[in-house]
């Protein structure tokens, strides 16, 4: 494998100055350190009763009148390049003569043992899908609200999965 590609499949929509640099620091094996200074400890919320309630939790403090969430956990089968980082679901089923419709969030099991910073950028994510279907520009603005960092902690957390796949885990 050369060293271009994990940065091309988690980096490919930043420009290339940014794609230049990710580059040079995980050749010259400088991610983990780097990482792990900014991030030096792994959540806690492991259990998906946990994972359920600290989203609700942002919910409840971001998006109080937006739909409910029904159901908040971590997912053995979302693939990472496919489904990016997590999944926002939308079921409806026909209960008698009405339509319900329940809104679920899927964590790629991965993030189980990922730096609380890093989980809540993907939570973040998944919550304003509840409001916003596409990744427009009311929606990186609504995650900029939730989360101020935003930006920084999905990039780190991509240049994360770069080294996770060149170097193997760092937490």
């Amino acid at each position: 494998m050369t060293s271009s590609q994990p940065v091309n499949r988690y980096l490919n929509g930043y420009s290339a100055a940014l794609q230049q640099q990710a580059q040079a620091l995980l050749q010259n094996g400088q991610t983990a350190g780097l990482l792990l200074n900014k991030y030096p400890q792994v959540h806690s919320l492991n259990s998906e009763k946990a994972l359920y309630q600290y989203a609700q939790e942002l919910k409840n403090s971001f998006m109080r009148s937006s739909a409910p969430i029904s159901k908040v956990i971590y997912d053995d089968k979302i693939h990472i390049i496919n489904n990016a980082l997590g999944l926002h679901t939308y079921i409806s089923r026909v209960q008698g003569n009405k339509l319900k419709a329940k809104n679920e969030i899927r964590i790629s099991s991965l993030f189980r043992k990922v730096p609380e910073p890093l989980l809540k950028m993907i939570l973040v994510h998944e919550l304003a899908h509840l409001k916003e279907k596409q990744h427009n520009k009311a929606f990186y603005k609504l995650c900029c609200y939730m989360e101020p960092a935003y930006h920084q902690l999905e990039f780190d957390l991509r240049l994360y999965l770069c080294h996770r796949e060149q170097y193997g885990d760092l937490w």
